[in-house]
């Protein structure tokens, strides 16, 4: 059986985080979203159809930090990378680390350029102390850039979006 390689991990991620994003928007605004496909690299992650019309989906994962990364997604870890954990842990709250990590990650998205009509970026918290309890209460700290390519901005609030999703923008 052959390893799976880090840009296929990244691909199946993407997919999962998508499908979820897609199965809780239908329920929550009761707005038909289907047949999700993948894009190039040039491209958004993903396309769907929202009430038949095309739509581009950027995909985006919360952590917290690199070193939590590695420790949800079930990497071995180092001494190195435990001690760094230890130290992030003690260093700052949780909540500080979520808006830290969700401002970077809207800067960095919000450089982005897209060739196409519409693009939403979707966020999907994979940091277990999180959930759309904490985001909600972070929201007035959350910066969006005020220029970007995203007609809307999500958070899929918790890994299996037990929680909901959030619209961060507009």
């Amino acid at each position: 059986m052959q390893a799976r390689t880090s840009e296929q991990e990244k691909l199946e991620l993407e997919h999962q985080a998508a499908k979820l994003f897609m199965r809780a928007y239908e329920k929550t605004t009761g707005t038909p979203i289907r047949h999700l496909w993948h894009n190039k690299p040039s491209k958004p992650d993903a396309s769907c159809l929202l009430d038949g019309k095309k739509l581009d989906l950027e995909i985006a994962h919360l952590y917290g930090s690199e070193k939590e990364a590695m420790k949800i997604l079930g990497r071995e870890l180092s001494r190195a990378t435990r001690e760094a954990l230890r130290e992030l842990e003690c260093s700052c709250t949780p909540d500080k680390r979520l808006l830290t990590a969700l401002n970077r990650i809207l800067l960095n998205k919000s450089k982005k350029h897209y060739h196409t009509k519409r693009v939403w970026l979707v966020l999907r918290n994979a940091h277990p102390a999180w959930d759309a309890g904490q985001i909600m209460a972070q929201r007035e700290f959350i910066e969006i850039p005020i220029t970007h390519p995203f007609e809307q901005i999500w958070i899929v609030a918790d890994w299996r979006a037990k929680s909901g999703i959030l619209r961060l923008y507009p």
